[in-house]
């Protein structure tokens, strides 16, 4: 489907550019967010007498964007949550969870502004984006730790990992033992038996 679009969208183009969309992106997404219109004669012009008020509605919110941007950027935000020794959290973080932070925090910013792919499931330091608008975008730390003790010793540099200060082979060898016990255990009532029936025998 061929769009145009109203503000500048990553990938795609600028505002005002006609585009060449799939159908489901632009059903689903670009047109119910009024991010774009369908690229009709009719919506060409249409367009046309929208054009100056969109850029002075998109200049405006753009220097909102770069107040706060500056606000923002690098800033740091602590997160507890509980978690393994080797830091692998009960759950996890979520775009959502970094949004009402920031809010928390007196940020202004929705849950699609937060550019993370995948929610945080490890304790540690996490570089974030943030999409303000479409022409700002600012990145911010998440520091995931299981209390504010570690969460001071994470952002000094520390590692408060348990398998990492071991090192892998460590790791590898407690692995190891581990299972070889679990193995071994089955044979052990095998062996008290075979005693056990030695000794009836030799009475």
């Amino acid at each position: 489907m061929e769009v145009i679009l109203l503000e500048r969208v990553a990938k795609f183009g600028q505002m005002g550019d006609v585009v060449r969309v799939k159908d489901g992106f632009a059903r689903n997404f670009l047109l119910p967010k009024g991010k774009a219109l369908r690229a009709t004669k009719e919506n060409k012009g249409r367009f046309e007498g929208m054009k100056t008020q969109l850029e002075a509605t998109n200049l405006e919110a753009k220097g909102e964007a770069e107040g706060i941007g500056k606000k923002l950027d690098g800033k740091s935000f602590i997160v507890t949550r509980q978690a393994s020794d080797t830091g692998q959290l009960y759950g996890s973080v979520s775009g959502r969870d970094i949004a009402t932070l920031l809010s928390d925090g007196g940020f202004t910013v929705s849950r699609n502004q937060i550019a993370l792919d995948a929610p945080i499931k490890m304790v540690g330091l996490h570089k974030v984006p943030v999409a303000l608008h479409p022409e700002v975008e600012v990145s911010i730390t998440i520091n995931v730790a299981r209390n504010a003790d570690e969460a001071e010793r994470q952002a000094r540099g520390e590692n408060v990992t348990q398998h990492r200060e071991g090192g892998e082979d460590a790791d590898d060898a407690a692995a190891a033992a581990a299972a070889a016990a679990v193995f071994e255990k089955p044979e052990q009532p095998e062996d008290d038996q075979g005693s056990g029936a030695e000794e009836k025998a030799e009475g």
